[in-house]
């Protein structure tokens, strides 16, 4: 007799994990969501009394190979928090609040506690960045992915006015670029940021450069959110269009909100890029064009802002506390 278990799927775990992950996730509830954990859909009734013309924004996207450097360091309560900040930053920069989002954790094995940490991590960022998580899915896949390695995918959805939305229309000739710092490689670049530095140190390696950080931990660094400096430009009137910053870099996501007949200019001085993008670009000898295009180099979001409104857009992200640094301007092509 041949069991379900023993095929490798354990469907008591995934009941146990359900039941151990309901208070973390109602915590994230807001007052539009309908249903609790365990309906076949998730349920959300949104509030568009203060819209005249509400537009529904969607992003959907992964933790890339980051997730093997949690595996070697056996940490898997940053991944998570990756996934959402990711998520919300995308809608974000397009002008939409987030309203909920939605998980994806596949698996070789299902690991409770493993799995909650995870979860864990979704909760803490969704309820920094004022979201629910209404709802998820996990699948234990026998033979399909490596017994202690996990794949994740997460979606989510946010709301904007229609003239409100940022896409790049009102970029204009002049316009000033302003920087913000990036925690890290944030979600991109991995596949080259492990080929060079794991080929020389373990992740619990500590270079100098590193200023005292293990290699894995400055590779696990959270992805930020921006969703506070990027709701106080869009409140203050100051901004023409956001770009956050993935994969790439700089260049690669720049010109997504670049009007036809403008470029942009970048000053890669402006700013002192932090020590993990130069352990990479010495050690494997990249090159630099691959270095601005794999990675965020340090600047996370760029805000692109008139130059007239330039003083007040500085000033309300320095008084968020942020680190604002002018790093380029939009010039006629």
């Amino acid at each position: 007799m041949t069991t379900y278990r023993d095929a490798g799927v354990d469907i008591q775990a995934g009941e146990a994990l359900v039941e151990r992950i309901k208070p973390l996730v109602r915590s994230t509830f807001t007052s539009g969501v309908l249903a609790d954990i365990g309906a076949f859909g998730a349920f959300f009734a949104p509030d568009f009394s203060c819209f005249r013309q509400p537009v529904l924004v969607a992003s959907v996207d992964g933790v890339g190979t980051k997730l093997k450097v949690a595996f070697l360091m056996n940490r898997h309560d940053t991944v998570g928090q990756d996934l959402v900040n990711h998520c919300v930053n995308d809608i974000a920069v397009c002008g939409a609040q987030p309203l909920f989002f939605l998980d994806y954790l596949a698996t070789g094995r299902l690991r409770p506690e493993v799995a909650e940490e995870i979860i864990q991590g979704f909760v803490e960022a969704c309820k920094a960045n004022g979201c629910a998580l209404i709802g998820g899915e996990t699948a234990e896949m026998p033979d399909f992915y490596a017994p202690e390695e996990y794949d994740l995918a997460g979606m989510i959805v946010g709301i904007v006015e229609r003239e409100a939305i940022l896409d790049g229309r009102h970029v204009t000739d002049g316009d000033v670029l302003i920087g913000l710092p990036s925690t890290g490689l944030h979600t991109n670049g991995y596949s080259l940021a492990r080929k060079v530095l794991l080929s020389h140190f373990s992740v619990h390696d500590r270079p100098a450069l590193l200023g005292g950080a293990s290699v894995g931990e400055a590779l696990l660094a959270v992805h930020r959110s921006y969703l506070q400096p990027i709701r106080a430009l869009i409140d203050a009137a100051c901004v023409h269009a956001f770009v956050h910053v993935t994969g790439g870099g700089i260049p690669g996501n720049t010109v997504r909100v670049v009007p036809k007949g403008l470029r942009f200019e970048v000053d890669y001085t402006a700013w002192e890029r932090p020590p993990i993008f130069r352990l990479i670009q010495e050690l494997g000898q990249v090159p630099e064009d691959d270095m601005r295009r794999t990675f965020n180099l340090g600047i996370g979001l760029i805000a692109i802002v008139p130059a007239d409104r330039k003083a007040e857009a500085m000033a309300c992200l320095e008084a968020l506390g942020e680190h604002p640094v002018e790093i380029g301007k939009i010039v006629t092509a």
